[in-house]
């Protein structure tokens, strides 16, 4: 991790897409910083929040690096309105964060999920020209029931990070691989040793993985986008 910079936390109350007012929060970084980042949650019918531990880890890794973060609740989730849409009006309520980051920080973003997030970001914001880069957590193929296709990487030319744990139950190995050679380039492909879907410990490896999760995000945007 890099050095940290001073940053605050701000609750964001102008947040709205077509299903309404979307809760959302605003991790503050540096005045000049070159890129801001959204940031988006897992499923909403498993529990998931902005404040999911792995979407707060992102967070500060992000963060680290002086880079304004964005977290909001998709549609129907905490105090956000509108009713679950299965990934449809998400991705409705994805483009209406673009819009806000677009209209108050007025820099190029970079866009990060996790499991249902990243699907439903991925799907937002491929070929988006406001979106620089593009950073998969958890990237879903079959999860509980629900099945993710990615035909559509094919045609997004953002520099693209897929990062998953190697004992993801809910994109295994085969699978994500499977997805992650139909996207074009530029792309990479880290698997992390003995983790699971949330980047915890497996059996044989029971420390949680989220210090690495957040390492290879540090050095995917110093390699990428020469951020130090």
């Amino acid at each position: 991790m890099t050095q940290k910079h001073p940053s605050q936390i701000i609750s964001i109350e102008d947040l709205h897409s077509p299903a309404g007012r979307l809760e959302a929060v605003l991790n503050t970084g540096r005045p000049d910083a070159p890129y801001s980042v959204l940031l988006c949650h897992p499923h909403p019918l498993g529990g998931g929040t902005m404040h999911n531990k792995v979407v707060y880890h992102a967070m500060k890794a992000f963060n680290s690096f002086g880079l304004p973060v964005l977290r909001f609740n998709f549609r129907s989730v905490g105090l956000s309105e509108g009713t679950f849409d299965e990934g449809r009006g998400e991705q409705e309520d994805v483009r209406a964060a673009l819009d806000w980051l677009e209209a108050n920080l007025k820099r190029p973003i970079i866009f990060a999920g996790f499991s249902f997030g990243s699907y439903v970001g991925l799907r937002a914001c491929c070929g988006e020209a406001r979106v620089k880069g593009l950073l998969a957590l958890g990237l879903p193929v079959h999860a509980e029931g629900r099945d993710y296709t990615y035909d559509f990487l094919a045609q997004c030319g953002q520099p693209k990070l897929f990062l998953s744990g190697d004992h993801d139950e809910y994109g295994p190995r085969p699978l994500v691989e499977e997805a992650f050679a139909s996207a074009s380039e530029p792309k990479r492909l880290v698997w992390i040793e003995g983790a699971e879907h949330f980047f915890q410990g497996t059996a044989d490896s029971p420390t949680p993985k989220l210090g690495v999760m957040q390492h290879e995000i540090a050095l995917w945007l110093r390699e990428e986008f020469s951020l130090g």
